[in-house]
């Protein structure tokens, strides 16, 4: 099985849009594990590209033009919005922090959910989505 890549992967200072690629380029080869599809567009690829102003399925587009994952990053500024350096640094903390005390917002409740339903229930030292992302394909978290 194929996974894409770690969501601590950093595009032009960004994490988890070299993911977010990875997936879509998946899709596209029928490569991208079945219980992934529910998620397109959703979650942090979503999540992303709110952060971006650009349209998940315009990033599709523009993926299929091919270009690296910098120049389709480069396109998303463009097309979207640059955030400023500041803007970055928040993004990156709050998206690598992710379920990690957020009762109120329901991501520690459903983070704990995809834990049982992977097996990986009594593990206390996962503690974000990121973490279980790289837990769940293989990586050391």
């Amino acid at each position: 099985m194929t996974f894409p890549r770690s969501a601590h992967d950093i595009t032009l200072g960004l994490v988890y849009f070299a993911r977010m690629l990875d997936k879509i380029r998946l899709l596209k080869r029928g490569e991208l594990p079945a219980d992934y599809l529910e998620m397109i567009a959703q979650g942090f690829d979503g999540r992303i590209c709110r952060f971006l102003y650009v349209d998940y399925e315009a990033v599709r587009q523009r993926e299929a033009e091919d270009g690296t994952d910098e120049e389709i990053l480069e396109w998303c500024f463009a097309h979207g919005r640059r955030p400023t350096e500041e803007e970055i640094l928040v993004w990156n903390k709050y998206a690598v922090k992710f379920g990690w005390r957020d009762e109120d917002t329901g991501a520690t409740g459903r983070l704990k959910g995809f834990m049982e339903r992977s097996g990986f229930g009594h593990r206390d030292d996962i503690v974000t989505f990121f973490d279980y992302y790289d837990l769940d394909e293989g990586r050391r978290p």
